[in-house]
């Protein structure tokens, strides 16, 4: 049953700003009353405009907390609209430069001519601001970071991301190096001389495994001798080793095509599972011998010769195979 897969994705939307509010004059500004601010020039963040508000005498003079300190506020000057928004208050230290982070306030809600369009926070006691680096020469900065967040847009849907696979091809690398005699280091002489990867054929065959690399491997650089196999046939062997596919044989037919096929799967594989002691292989030999109709193609082979000849007992166990079916 046909399927379809797709995704959205919502991610918020945030814009920040920057607002430097500079005070000259401190003192200058002091009297002016509790809950009177001094307030800095405009500016947009996230499409509204907002103003810092600094309180010289204080937010209040009926809230005891705010009596006799120094109070800063952000206020939404924008009307109709609602914001949701968070920001930051540093101060400037006057002697080195640096920006003291003071306060930070969480997201909140901001919603102009109603007590959600300011918020405001108590600096400190006045007498501990005046004699701080916060004041030198009667001028104070104050640093104000908005984020606000926006309303986020509808997502889109998408179909899911597929990622195509592309289909190995290490078995046509494998048989270009064998082609282009790349690398080669190990040869051998079946009539004629081939030169191949020793350790693909290791990693491939646990025969040629156990002649290449176990402990009755051939010492030297001599060619490994392979008598009773045809060129061709060890050919075609190297190539389906390389690529798990058999060569094209399309210049045979009929008797031809079985006989390749006999010579190359079945004689040579039943002398050399016999002499590595693989049971499993040399019964499927024999048993493919006993129950094809290739009988008299596979037993005309020089790959069943050879174990005709050096291992009769191969050649009974056929027999008796042949007998019992």
């Amino acid at each position: 049953m046909p399927t379809s897969q797709t995704v959205s994705t919502c991610v918020p939307e945030a814009e920040q700003g920057t607002h430097v509010f500079d005070i000259f004059g401190y003192s200058q500004h002091r009297g002016i009353g509790a809950g009177n601010p001094m307030i800095s020039g405009k500016f947009y963040v996230g499409g509204p405009k907002w103003h810092v508000l600094f309180y010289p005498d204080g937010f209040s003079s009926s809230i005891e907390r705010y009596q006799n300190c120094i109070s800063v506020g952000l206020a939404l000057a924008s009307e109709n609209v609602k914001v949701r928004a968070s920001y930051e208050l540093q101060l400037v230290d006057q002697s080195t430069g640096l920006r003291v982070p003071v306060y930070k306030a969480a997201l909140r809600v901001f919603i102009r001519d109603d007590d959600s369009s300011w918020f405001t926070m108590l600096l400190q006691k006045r007498s501990v601001f005046e004699t701080s680096t916060y004041l030198r020469d009667d001028h104070v900065t104050i640093k104000c970071i908005v984020t606000v967040i926006k309303e986020p847009m509808m997502p889109k849907t998408k179909p899911f991301p597929e990622i195509e696979v592309l289909p190995s091809n290490i078995t046509e690398h494998f048989a270009k190096r064998l082609e282009e005699n790349e690398g080669v280091n190990v040869n051998f002489s079946v009539g004629e001389n081939f030169t191949v990867h020793k350790i693909v054929l290791a990693a491939r065959s646990t025969v040629f495994k156990a002649k290449l690399y176990g402990p009755m491997r051939e010492a030297g650089t001599s060619p490994i001798t392979i008598k009773d196999v045809q060129p061709d046939v060890f050919k075609a062997l190297l190539h389906s080793i390389y690529t798990e596919t058999l060569p094209p044989m399309d210049d045979l037919e009929g008797d031809d095509h079985s006989e390749m096929i006999c010579r190359l799967l079945v004689g040579t594989t039943l002398a050399l599972a016999d002499q590595h002691h693989c049971d499993m292989l040399k019964d499927a030999c024999i048993k493919f011998i006993t129950c094809s109709n290739a009988v008299e193609a596979v037993v005309s082979t020089q790959g069943y010769k050879m174990p005709k000849r050096t291992c009769p007992s191969v050649v009974i166990d056929a027999l008796e195979k042949s007998t019992s079916l």
